[in-house]
């Protein structure tokens, strides 16, 4: 492994700067010096994976809360 590679790997980002990426990407507030480090540093298929993931999970909580709601409702 060359010494250019392993500078790479020691900058590459971790899980957590990953999920907190996407989730305020998702939601709009991203800072350009986040968005900057994430694509000098980042994958962009983990990013894909990491929306795709937040993305469904989004989806699955306005279902079970809407559902929430309705049967409170009395309907």
């Amino acid at each position: 492994m060359s010494e250019q590679d392993k500078n790479a790997d020691s900058k590459s980002l971790n899980p957590f700067q990953v999920i907190s990426s996407v989730f305020a990407a998702g939601l709009g507030v991203q800072s350009s010096k986040n968005r900057e480090r994430d694509f000098n540093q980042g994958r962009a298929g983990v990013f894909v994976a990491a929306g795709v993931i937040f993305t469904l999970g989004f989806i699955a909580v306005m279902v079970v809360i809407v559902q929430l709601v309705i049967k409170g409702a009395g309907h």
